[in-house]
């Protein structure tokens, strides 16, 4: 007689995990590797074991039940050990290998994450990095990326960040345009000049703070600040689009300094209003981010230490 198999509930657990995270039956088959009829199998022999729904589908959405979320926050942390403790092992095998899964903003990506990541290979060349460039911020756990490098001044205190580097917002232009327009005095004078905004809902209005110069003591109650509405032929939602827009001598843009470090050394582009600090629109610095982990697996470790060197000395040094 042939010895009735017995039921092993640990990648299934597992699987409930994932779903709960991606909140897709959907996202969680590509997660694994598996079909969405098999998540589905998976998921009713989890139920079938426990004796009780673990999750409530619809056509639209998937939740979990009370029991499902239970299940889920009493294994997460176990799960989470013995990812700790794979990692650990995998280090102790000698050459870092792995793949690690990178999202970027398109130009800082095009610009400069991608060349760096042109030496990082020769060090580390069993290491593998998928690159996604998109302005958009995802949900990084959702989505499966391992690493975000994100322009920001506050990273979310949920998920870890090293920081790699400042970053400077400026205000730019062309020699020609500035000869056709003259040269603004005072971020008030901007209301009168054809200004290439970011694309956002709504008006575009840019806040300007008077840059405190080094050694002199702060002001009472601040900086000066100043806002302004500003109109022009083109907005849009890449900072290259609007520094070739710049280039090209349609008007003034506000792009963070990664996006026109180029211009600015070749002369192309000039600053503008430089005794003045664009502020609340692009962060400050540029940051690494993932998702919070008991442990860092050591691909990723290794990715940000090389950003950290490439990116030290910042974009305008």
């Amino acid at each position: 007689m042939t010895a009735e198999r017995r039921f092993e509930p640990w990648g299934h657990v597992h699987l409930l995990g994932v779903i709960a995270q991606l909140g897709s039956l959907t996202l969680a088959a590509q997660r694994l590797g598996l079909s969405k009829a098999a998540v589905s199998q998976r998921l009713a022999e989890l139920e079938r074991a426990a004796g009780v729904p673990l999750a409530l589908r619809t056509t639209r959405s998937l939740r979990l039940t009370d029991a499902g979320q239970q299940l889920v926050d009493d294994t997460v942390g176990a799960f989470a050990d013995i990812d700790h403790s794979l990692a650990r092992v995998r280090d102790l095998g000698g050459q870092p290998r792995g793949r690690v899964r990178v999202t970027a903003p398109v130009a800082l990506g095009r610009q400069h994450l991608a060349p760096a990541l042109q030496s990082f290979f020769a060090a580390w060349p069993e290491v593998r990095v998928d690159l996604e460039l998109s302005d958009q911020v995802v949900n990084l756990a959702r989505e499966g990326q391992d690493l975000a490098i994100r322009h920001t001044s506050a990273p979310p205190d949920s998920q870890i960040a090293w920081k790699l580097c400042a970053s400077r917002t400026l205000l730019v232009a062309s020699a020609a345009y500035l000869a056709r327009k003259g040269l603004p005095g005072h971020p008030s004078e901007l209301a009168t000049h054809d200004c290439l905004a970011y694309l956002r809902p709504g008006p575009s209005v840019w806040r300007l703070e008077r840059a405190q110069p080094a050694g002199r003591t702060r002001q009472p109650g601040g900086p000066e600040r100043v806002s302004v509405s500003v109109h022009g032929p083109l907005r849009a939602n890449n900072s290259e689009v609007l520094r070739d827009a710049v280039a090209a001598g349609l008007g003034i843009a506000q792009v963070p300094d990664f996006s026109v470090v180029g211009a600015l050394r070749a002369g192309t582009l000039r600053e503008v209003l430089p005794g003045w600090a664009p502020v609340g629109f692009f962060g400050d610095a540029i940051y690494a981010i993932r998702p919070w982990s008991p442990s860092t697996p050591r691909p990723v470790q290794l990715v940000v230490e090389h950003l950290r060197a490439a990116f030290a000395a910042g974009f305008l040094a």
